[in-house]
């Protein structure tokens, strides 16, 4: 959306009225500023000098807060995953300024036309950020990469290391790549398949500009680097848990699976966008036939991701396995501590036990206060991401008003019957109250105020 012409300010004024209401930080304190530019200059003392290693950074080609960057080396039928993460502690102490305004923060909230960084830009997009224009501390996390595609946490240790190349999504090419990338993404991709995990990620929605000057909301489609990209985080990261669950500590990522009512209402989403979901398949199956490249497929993979009961954040207790349906295993978030608070503190503990250390006592007290933080955290981001897509909608549709559009049922309460267009991702209700879930109807469009974010269908006879 940011890089739209947008004349008549339809957008622009409607994020703006977005950032107002959700109240989004537009700047850091001017004592945290300060703070941060001295902890910039922290030099790095208690790392060990790794800038031989050929790490190489891949992500969107705009992002400069980089939080990962990884090498590979092959050991016997192993493939040596050596994953650097941001040394955010390092520059940030428990309990200073920048720690105090990173718990009210708690994520980086992210706009079309901007972002709100969980840390200050001198730190987030420069010093502890792995840009490839120098040193740079991190904590290295080795994760051994079995055939089957299981992963063990093989070492873990804070060192300096040196970007060889900060790659993006959408111009990379195998040859940049270390030799054994694809094959590791494969391993990870296919031990997935295996245990049943469910993991979607659906393509983004974004707004683009027509021939005739309007808008339209379209997805842009996952690349394939992308999902392979995210197949070393998550081998991080199920590394990570596991070793922190048979320590019995840490902070998990935890998620149920959509419930009968959410999964029958996704039968009609699918019936909707013309998808041929056999009764006798599970979502889980089917999900993983789905092409994010084909609209109404991208359309019905983001439904799913919002029909289940959403991830939370669960401290360690036992006799409690954290389980993360979606994943289909024990999970940790470690691998974003640039845009996660938690991140950090799991960062920390997980190499107090690759080392053999105990878990400083201030991450152990942070893990059960985390969970409430993040997930106001996480629901704002939602609340702004819902709003920058009706706002998205409204525009879409406001030259539309009294054109008819075929849609489907997906569910009927006390407030009316939820409709799925059959040609648009577009999510509404409309006031009727004699149909059941999976009737088609024909809607009209009655208004469309991007003012107010808002988008009204009456049903046609």
């Amino acid at each position: 959306m940011k890089t739209l012409r947008d004349p008549t300010n339809a957008l622009s004024r409607g994020l703006a009225a977005i950032r107002t209401q959700y109240k989004v930080p537009p700047a850091f304190p001017a004592p945290v500023l300060a703070a941060a530019e001295a902890a910039a200059r922290r030099a790095p003392t208690a790392h060990v000098d790794r800038t031989d290693r050929p790490f190489v950074t891949l992500d969107p080609a705009s992002s400069t807060d980089l939080d990962q960057a990884f090498a590979i080396e092959r050991s016997g039928s192993d493939l040596l995953l050596h994953y650097a993460i941001a040394d955010v502690a390092w520059f940030v102490a428990d309990g200073d300024m920048i720690d105090a305004e990173a718990w009210t923060r708690g994520t980086t909230l992210y706009l079309p036309d901007g972002k709100a960084p969980l840390y200050p830009p001198v730190l987030s997009q420069g010093a502890a950020s792995l840009l490839p224009d120098g040193a740079r501390p991190a904590v290295i996390f080795t994760v051994a990469v079995a055939p089957d595609g299981g992963v063990r946490l093989a070492g873990a240790e804070r060192a300096v290391i040196r970007s060889r190349a900060k790659l993006a999504y959408d111009s990379v090419q195998d040859k940049d790549l270390p030799a054994d990338f694809i094959e590791l993404a494969n391993r990870i991709q296919g031990a997935e398949d295996r245990r049943g995990a469910s993991r979607v990620d659906p393509p983004e929605q974004e707004v683009s500009a027509t021939d005739d000057g309007d808008f339209q909301l379209l997805f842009r489609p996952r690349l394939v680097s992308e999902d392979r990209n995210a197949a070393l985080s998550l081998a991080t990261n199920l590394a990570i848990a596991d070793a922190l669950e048979a320590h019995h500590t840490g902070l998990f990522r935890v998620m149920a699976a959509p419930d009968a009512h959410a999964v029958r209402r996704l039968r009609f989403t699918a019936r909707a966008f013309g998808l041929n979901w056999p009764d006798d398949e599970a979502l889980d199956d089917y999900q993983r036939t789905l092409d994010g490249k084909d609209a109404r497929q991208a359309a019905f993979m983001l439904a799913i991701r919002r029909a289940g009961l959403g991830a939370s954040y669960a401290p360690y207790q036992d006799g409690i396995i954290p389980w993360h349906a979606a994943m289909a295993a024990t999970y940790a978030h470690a691998t974003a501590p640039l845009r996660r608070l938690a991140d950090r503190y799991v960062v920390q503990a997980a190499l107090a036990i690759a080392n053999g250390a105990p878990v400083p006592d201030v991450v152990t007290q942070a893990f059960p206060k985390l969970p409430p933080v993040m997930a106001r955290a996480d629901a704002l981001g939602s609340q702004i991401d819902r709003a920058v897509i009706d706002l998205a909608e409204a525009v879409m549709l406001r030259n539309c008003i009294g054109k008819s559009f075929p849609a489907i049922v997906t569910d009927v309460d006390d407030r009316g019957a939820r409709i799925q267009l059959r040609d648009d991702p577009v999510v509404a209700r409309v006031a009727t109250h004699d149909v059941a879930p999976g009737d088609a109807l024909q809607v009209r469009l009655i208004a469309a105020d991007p003012g107010q974010r808002t988008i009204s269908f009456e049903r046609l006879p």
